[in-house]
């Protein structure tokens, strides 16, 4: 039997030989994703001094805002519900980019975009209604810590985003390749890291302050 193609160029036909997914073929591109994982370590490394940190300081008000005055359930519930959507959506995308449908790839991408998008907003109103209403981030070391934290993970998240766009841009122009099969699968890898720690966030720092 005649083998099939390894490689897919924007066609709807995802069906190879190779028991591998199209971005673990070439073995250049295995080893850039390897890398990424290495570099998830160290970002992960990141936010857990900043969680640590948080954990001390979130007591330490000095008389200023506390966790309970400040976090709007129904704000902060409305984000995680943006975020996690958009996580399932961009899982949808490597679904779709492995069964070489470029068009379903695009448009899942950009649902999850818009999804971030809309998670980001919320987060900026979120941090202009603290500081409006005297929640600053040199208050106390309680609201240093918070802002350095979720602030962390909006930048992240920022940066997905453009870089999201970035990679949609090319897989609209080339195709699904091995390259832009793994640049799919990267930052969807990246998206759902920022998922976790979202969901830790979420816990540790929104559902806690408004209990304790």
């Amino acid at each position: 039997m005649m083998a099939m193609p390894d490689a897919i160029y924007g066609g709807h036909s995802g069906v190879t030989s190779s028991d591998k997914p199209l971005e673990y073929r070439d073995p250049n591109q295995s080893v850039k994703i390897l890398g990424f994982w290495l570099f998830l370590a160290t970002d992960m490394l990141l936010f857990g001094c900043l969680f640590a940190t948080y954990l001390v300081v979130r007591t330490h008000t000095d008389g200023g805002p506390t966790a309970r005055s400040i976090f709007d359930i129904p704000g902060f519930t409305l984000e995680t519900f943006f975020l996690l959507t958009s996580s399932f959506t961009g899982g949808l995308s490597t679904l779709a980019m492995r069964n070489g449908n470029k068009k379903a790839l695009v448009s899942w991408f950009a649902v999850t975009i818009a999804l971030g998008l809309a998670f980001i907003g919320l987060e900026v109103h979120e941090f202009i209604g603290d500081v409006a209403s005297g929640a600053t981030w040199e208050r106390s070391a309680f609201l240093s810590a918070f802002f350095t934290l979720v602030g962390t993970h909006g930048s992240h998240v920022t940066v997905g985003l453009v870089w999201m766009f970035l990679t949609l841009l090319q897989v609209a122009k080339r195709g699904i390749t091995p390259i832009t099969a793994r640049k799919v699968f990267v930052v969807n890898l990246y998206w759902h890291f920022l998922d976790v720690v979202w969901v830790f966030i979420f816990t540790v720092v929104y559902l806690s302050g408004r209990v304790m």
